[in-house]
């Protein structure tokens, strides 16, 4: 990943609403939810979520499929890997232990 990309996917989630989006997406994997489905779970206006999708989809964090007459959206689980990844690849300067209690932590949910 490069820096414009984890700009772009942080810069994504640094707002109330797509945070909240993303997480919901999370929680809802692997089936997601339509657009209509997360607006109202989230109560936001349907438009103001289409913007907010389209900025999470740029971000690479969103994944979008048409099914019959709606839209499914996903979290970017792949996407959601390369930030993380990117932003501790060089976690300690290469001192693996210290990154343990990180590593650890993240292994139940993983």
């Amino acid at each position: 990943m490069e820096n414009e990309s984890a700009i772009s996917a942080l810069g994504a989630l640094a707002q109330g609403t797509r945070l909240d989006v993303f997480r919901l997406l999370v929680r809802h994997e692997p089936d997601g939810l339509a657009a209509g489905e997360i607006a109202r779970q989230l109560d936001v206006p349907q438009n103001t979520m289409s913007a907010h999708l389209g900025i999470l989809a740029r971000g690479g964090l969103v994944r979008s499929e048409r099914h019959s007459r709606s839209i499914i959206y996903r979290a970017d689980l792949g996407g959601l890997r390369a930030l993380t990844l990117f932003l501790v690849k060089d976690c300690c300067a290469g001192n693996a232990e210290l990154c343990a209690p990180l590593i650890a932590e993240l292994t139940p949910c993983c």
